[in-house]
């Protein structure tokens, strides 16, 4: 790498975030193909089913393997696994079917339209009763980055975290798509028996979009917090749903869009 300060010219070596394929397959049969960050892709894989509705408990899933044979001469790239579900567990609806790659901006690519992403939700977030102080939410951003190992090396990785209502950071995980990161943590609540994941708050390095509400709202999680900030449909499902949505969180101070009575707010909020 040539780096350019001013007149200055230096080379020199430059870590970069991977991004590969990863194709997941339920049953042997292709469901998504995503561009991700290798590691923690059985999470990913797992966190991935509960979003679309297909996952809602560790005991339906039986196995998560890496397929060989996925190179011309039969090696193992690591890139395509394959999901076993349990007897009486119902395969993906064929209209969840990605048609085209999922990018690591985009999580929704190849959705036929908006009513297909509108999963019907297992739990029902709106009644969790969780408050947060504010003081313990404008932490969240600082202790996720600290918790970044490989952010530090790269500069180029987005992070998802999720924390106790007294602020306790229970997993982190990092990708170059900010709705793979959300998967990772999904499907790791899901692999340890801990869905849904009330009392928990999600928070995310970067903007709040509509499919990390929907991820949200599919593992059971009431309050979603960003750095960034919302979109308009993001605010939308999250009001329909119960969901509390932060954004802006930096600092001291932050913008409560949605179920600010989680946070003893109440006034210019939907």
């Amino acid at each position: 790498m040539v780096r350019l300060v001013d007149d200055a010219v230096t080379v020199r070596p430059d870590t970069l975030a991977v991004e590969e394929p990863l194709e997941i397959r339920v049953r042997g049969k292709s469901l998504a193909v995503t561009m991700r960050t290798p590691g923690d892709d059985f999470d990913l894989a797992a966190g991935f089913l509960v979003s679309e509705g297909v996952v809602r408990s560790p005991s339906d899933i039986v196995s998560i393997r890496y397929c060989a044979g996925a190179t011309a001469d039969g090696g193992n790239t690591y890139n395509v696994l394959d999901v076993g579900l349990a007897e009486g567990v119902a395969p993906p609806d064929p209209s969840i079917e990605r048609n085209f790659y999922t990018t690591s901006s985009c999580g929704l690519c190849g959705k036929a339209s908006l009513d297909a992403v509108r999963t019907v939700a297992t739990w029902q977030v709106a009644s969790d009763p969780i408050r947060l102080d504010p003081k313990t939410i404008t932490e969240f951003p600082t202790k996720l980055r600290a918790a970044q190992r490989v952010f530090d090396r790269t500069g180029g990785l987005h992070a998802a975290g999720l924390f106790d209502a007294q602020g306790t950071l229970l997993c982190l995980r990092e990708d170059v798509g900010r709705h793979n990161a959300v998967d990772k943590v999904v499907g790791w609540a899901t692999r340890t028996g801990r869905l849904p994941l009330r009392g928990t708050v999600l928070q995310v390095s970067g903007r709040a979009s509509f499919e990390l509400v929907q991820k949200a709202v599919m593992a059971g999680i009431p309050v979603l917090t960003a750095v960034s900030a919302p979109s308009s449909l993001a605010a939308d499902l999250a009001e329909e749903m119960g969901v509390t949505l932060v954004g802006f969180l930096r600092g001291s101070s932050m913008n409560v869009y949605t179920g600010g009575h989680r946070l003893g707010v109440t006034a210019g909020v939907r």
